[in-house]
């Protein structure tokens, strides 16, 4: 194998979702640099000219290609720098020409295409690379920079907040424009050029927007860090995840993408309901996705991601960690402490009341009514307080083997 093909990844299609995810942070920092300089008289257009473009007044100023993760050898990116010297489209002669990459080549001098124009390797400061880790510091840094000027004061819970705004923009426009690539290329490209994104409205968000309401700062901090989660957990298994695994993993992160932040106030209820809601915890992200990757069956992406049993009872995963049967007893106490001040948890609750643990050694049941939960291991019980008209709240906790077993109870049967 020579050096150029050594760290090459397969041509799956999780190959492109570094890329595709990358494309849109780097596009909020290049767009956010040209507003620090002082330029907020452009527009953005995503996935069409390029992987990026910015226009003013209609005309190409500048194209961008993205690249992710081909490897760090110059010469594996000649076709992709080739295709951004072309003359063609809006793509004129003497248009500025970008080539963005997030690591380091062995060669990062310009290119000059056999047209005669030039791709030039975008810079970050000093060096000609960024990789998905580091390209948030440095935009967070251009967004305390514009408020700096404008002698705004900005908390780091602000700046995260803006940060998570402007991201989500950036990203809920490139998944709409994505999904119609895939379909109806023509339609994709329409849809770029009327769903332009102003500097002045990316500005707007920084200097208009603040997290006044803390759950829904929260709500957008916790969406923002569940797609973060996702972007590293792909980014860092390429090339050997498999391809069920990644479109499972792509779905999940293109249904947070798209829900709307306040409906994930909720989900921040929901998916740790034991501990008063506040912030979640990375820790909890990565139990939460972790149990669904881990799940032998897909969830079904409506409102919450979910599954359903024979009976169509909800069965929803969660962050909790239960490793020993003595945690038992404090999830209870918990759960039942969190019901008792918190009124639109329990609402919840009552619709989603079959809660699949992220580790638990044990499914365990637990009512409204009683603290001891072995009232309710008999099934008389059970069935008393379901047939209930006054319908007292009855919760299972369950493992994930179980949940399993009893979900797919449902397919068996069909």
């Amino acid at each position: 194998m020579t050096d150029d093909m050594d760290e090459e990844y397969p041509a799956t299609a999780a190959s492109t979702w570094s890329g595709y995810v990358y494309q849109g942070k780097i596009a909020l920092y290049h767009c956010l640099s040209l507003i620090n300089q002082g330029d907020v008289d452009f527009e953005l257009q995503l996935d069409s000219s390029d992987d990026f473009a910015v226009y003013k007044n209609n005309i190409l100023v500048s194209a961008h290609q993205v690249k992710a993760k081909i490897g760090k050898y110059r010469s594996g990116y000649i076709e992709a720098l080739e295709k951004s010297s072309t003359i063609e489209f809006d793509r004129a002669k003497g248009v500025a020409r970008y080539f963005h990459v997030s690591i380091k080549l062995d060669d990062a001098s310009a290119y000059k295409g056999k047209n005669g124009e030039v791709v030039q390797f975008y810079c970050y400061g000093n060096n000609k690379h960024c990789g998905l880790g580091e390209i948030e510091g440095l935009t967070k840094d251009v967004i305390r920079q514009i408020c700096d000027s404008r002698s705004i004061a900005l908390s780091d819970d602000l700046l995260n907040y803006n940060y998570c705004l402007l991201s989500e923009k950036i990203s809920a426009r490139a998944v709409e424009i994505h999904r119609l690539v895939q379909n109806d290329r023509i339609k994709a490209n329409k849809a770029a050029y009327e769903s332009r994104i102003t500097a002045q409205s990316l500005l707007d968000e920084i200097l208009l927007k603040n997290p006044y309401d803390s759950t829904e700062y929260f709500a957008v901090d916790l969406k923002a860090r569940l797609c973060s989660h996702l972007e590293d957990r792909l980014d860092q298994a390429l090339p050997s995840i498999s391809d069920a695994s990644y479109a499972r993993a792509r779905r999940l992160f293109e249904h947070i993408r798209t829900t709307d932040a306040c409906e994930l106030k909720s989900l921040c209820q929901l998916m740790k309901p034991s501990e008063r809601f506040s912030s979640i915890q990375k820790v909890d992200i990565r139990r939460y996705s972790g149990l669904i990757e881990a799940m032998s069956i897909d969830p079904i992406l409506r409102q919450f991601p979910h599954y359903l049993d024979v009976d169509n009872k909800f069965y929803l995963p969660t962050a909790l960690d239960l490793p020993s049967p003595e945690d038992n007893e404090g999830c209870t106490s918990d759960l039942l402490s969190e019901m008792e001040s918190n009124e639109n948890l329990l609402k919840l609750l009552f619709e989603y009341n079959h809660l699949i643990a992220s580790r638990s050694t044990s499914t365990f049941t637990i009512n409204t009514k009683y603290t001891n939960s072995d009232d309710l291991t008999d099934l008389t019980v059970k069935d008393h307080i379901d047939s209930n008209i006054t319908k007292a709240l009855c919760l299972s906790i369950i493992t994930k083997e179980d949940a399993e077993a009893r979900i797919n109870d449902k397919w068996h049967n069909q």
